[in-house]
């Protein structure tokens, strides 16, 4: 499986397994499914409410803990240094873990101090609580915020899919060395609906969910695919077999839309 570099000793696999909305036996399900056909990175998140659930999946997997990539990310209301710390808490005691690869600060909050909830971060990093630090739902202007508190931020997670191209975005991180991770990557279901993904995906034999997986880590994007349903889960997993054209890539990146779909009313995404 190939990786992307976070920093001198965290690299981080480029297809995930999401798991955002997927809670209880549903959630611990998937999960051994994606462990059993061979993920080895799995994201969530404090919100999400599915961590022992996840615990539960990685314990019967057997899987040893250094083979794993595990992500989780604190709430924007709970970005006060004190908080953060306790909420690092829980995930670890949830995820039956005693580290977390990667901690994102999971969406802006720009009515608490960037550099405070950045102090906080660099402290659990210094105990070895995480092992790198990142943030989601981030603009190029939050990311310049993050910069100037001198701590490195080494992933931002967005909503990233054919009908959301955020390619001014992908090209800042690229310049700032911050890896960049998909999250609703088949636009939760929509994507896979358009011809020319559709076409491109008859002629190569395989489906459109393997195509966007495939242009997007062609890119050097992460991508994090959810799916409680076996079949899709390791369709996910096959999306690496097979190189698209620089016409079929020309023809995908034109395609946006700005079809957002995750835009709560908390987010900031005009800063």
């Amino acid at each position: 499986m190939k990786t992307i570099k976070l920093d001198n000793s965290t690299r981080i696999p480029i297809l995930g397994f999401g798991t955002a909305k997927l809670t209880g036996k549903a959630c611990r399900k998937a999960v051994e499914t994606a462990l059993g056909v061979g993920y080895r990175h799995i994201d969530t998140a404090y919100s999400y409410q599915n961590q022992k659930e996840i615990a539960k999946a990685i314990k019967k997997s057997g899987i040893k803990r250094k083979c794993l990539f595990i992500t989780s990310k604190v709430f924007y209301f709970d970005l006060e240094p004190k908080r953060v710390k306790e909420i690092c808490t829980i995930c670890l005691e949830e995820l039956q873990i005693d580290y977390l690869d990667l901690f994102l600060i999971h969406w802006p909050n720009k009515t608490i101090p960037l550099k405070h909830t950045f102090y906080a971060l660099n402290g659990l990093l210094e105990e070895g609580l995480i092992k790198s630090i990142g943030v989601s739902n981030f603009t190029i202007n939050h990311l310049k915020d993050c910069l100037k508190t001198g701590i490195p931020v080494v992933n931002n997670q967005v909503e990233f899919h054919p009908s959301l191209n955020q390619m001014g975005l992908k090209k800042f991180c690229d310049e700032k060395g911050i890896s960049l991770t998909a999250y609703s990557p088949l636009a939760q279901g929509q994507d896979l609906k358009i011809k020319a993904i559709r076409n491109i995906a008859k002629r190569h034999g395989k489906t459109p969910a393997q195509v966007i997986n495939n242009w997007l880590v062609l890119k050097n994007i992460i991508t994090i695919p959810k799916s409680s349903n076996p079949k899709r889960i390791k369709e996910n997993w096959e999306s690496l077999g097979f190189s698209l054209t620089k016409g079929e890539i020309f023809q995908m990146d034109n395609l946006d839309t700005g079809n957002r779909i995750v835009n709560p009313k908390f987010a900031e995404f005009n800063y």
